[in-house]
């Protein structure tokens, strides 16, 4: 697979022809509605059996090897390089052919709404995820749980190989409540309670794993959520059923924040299975326009994590979506619209604009005025993002990938997944 960015005047037949394979493979791939319409900077995977790299800037033989997993002395030899130091913007290089794939997991959380609606998307990504997480069990003070509708979607993900997790939240009034947090953690019947009903539940409905997502928890509680995560742990291993947690993207021991304080990488890596981290939210939908999940942030969460969690037990979490911002940014005003990383090509298509990306964020970008007048700016994923993204678990060994959060259109992503890696099974 390669990935080609549109420029001005190129057409699919051009590309087609460039990489010689047929237009209506690249239009199926990239799920791409009219043809003949591109947007500028549009990044399109091709499907080729040889890989090409074209270089960007920033590039150096050292960062390409390190993606591609090939020594650097293969790639100077195969494409007959004199002088390796010296690459330009544009320059293809042949990449040998790579070894094996590496094999990790992949997780999706799955929000149920509609029966229709959930049996698509279990059945458009099965394949390429291990874990369907199905978001969310709400915990009650009293340690009961209100769950979702979420019969379709597990009745559709057991005609599956790919197997669902349990997401319990203290979630309330449509946000996280270290109030309710706080009433589990100190009546010992209610936890009790609570984790009699959950493994009650994962037996029931037959979930294959727990996801423990609990968030703004009061700081001076962190010892009790780790007391929690081990009494939970506990008995859902007993079931013999692996336990999770979502942590927040941290970059050192002592971050400051609600959302930060309470989630202790080390004892969560002691403790669970695996975590998941909620590496995207640096642009949010009420926050100043920026990429949802710039690099070199999601680096500096990752160079904390692995030095306190093994590697195998750290999943990295991406975003399948991106924000459409009005400018001026404004502080507490209305916030920024969701859209996929379909709709926003679809987007700029339509409006005539140029996507950029931005070479340090490794994230794509464009701007336009509406039929208002008013200037917008959108930031979203694309298939050179997810790359980027990809290359993070390869260079630091990771257990994989947790999308947040399916149902958002963004084939290229999928394609290029299933070209990066194998998919662990568990049946």
């Amino acid at each position: 697979m390669q990935i080609e960015v549109v420029n001005p005047g190129d057409s699919l037949w051009a590309i087609a022809k460039r990489y010689g394979v047929p237009v209506d493979d690249i239009v199926r791939i990239n799920e791409i509605d009219e043809p003949t319409r591109l947007a500028v900077g549009q990044a399109l995977v091709i499907p080729t059996s040889d890989t090409v790299h074209r270089v960007v800037a920033g590039e150096s033989l050292w960062t390409i090897s390190r993606r591609y997993g090939v020594p650097v002395e293969e790639i100077i030899r195969a494409n007959n390089l004199t002088n390796p130091s010296q690459l330009y913007v544009g320059q293809r290089l042949q990449i040998p052919r790579q070894g094996a794939k590496r094999t990790i997991e992949a997780n999706g959380y799955l929000q149920p709404s509609s029966e229709e609606k959930d049996r698509t998307i279990v059945n458009e990504t099965a394949e390429f995820l291990t874990y369907f997480s199905i978001f969310q069990y709400i915990v009650e003070q009293n340690g009961s749980l209100t769950p979702p509708k979420d019969e379709a979607a597990l009745a559709a993900i057991a005609n599956t190989n790919s197997v669902p997790m349990m997401v319990i939240t203290n979630f309330e009034g449509g946000t996280f409540s270290s109030e309710k947090a706080r009433a589990i953690f100190d009546n010992a019947e209610a936890k009790q309670a609570l984790i009699d009903n959950v493994v009650a539940t994962l037996r029931t409905k037959r979930f294959f794993a727990l996801n423990v997502d609990f968030e703004h928890i009061f700081p001076e509680d962190r010892e009790k959520y780790n007391a929690f995560l081990r009494e939970i742990t506990a008995r859902v291993h007993e079931e013999g059923k692996l336990a999770s947690t979502a942590l927040a993207p941290k970059v050192s021991a002592t971050q400051a924040g609600r959302w930060y304080e309470a989630h202790d990488y080390k004892a969560h890596g002691e403790i669970v299975d695996f975590v998941i981290i909620m590496t995207y939210e640096w642009g949010w939908s009420g926050g100043p326009p920026m990429a949802v999940a710039p690099i070199p942030q999601v680096r500096q969460v990752l160079d904390y994590a692995v030095s306190v969690i093994p590697r195998n037990k750290i999943m990295m979490g991406a975003p399948l979506y991106g924000y459409n911002w009005t400018l001026p940014f404004t502080p507490g005003g209305k916030f920024a619209p969701t859209l996929s990383p379909k709709a926003a090509v679809d987007l700029a298509r339509d409006v005539g604009a140029y996507i950029r990306f931005d070479s340090t964020a490794q994230a794509p970008h464009f701007s336009y005025y509406d039929n208002d007048g008013k200037e917008h700016i959108v930031w979203f994923e694309d298939a050179r993002s997810m790359q980027a993204k990809f290359d993070l678990i390869k260079e630091y060994g990771l257990r994989g990938i947790s999308y947040w959060v399916l149902g958002q259109s963004f084939p290229q992503n999928w394609v290029l997944l299933e070209a990066n890696f194998n998919i662990k099974k568990y049946k």
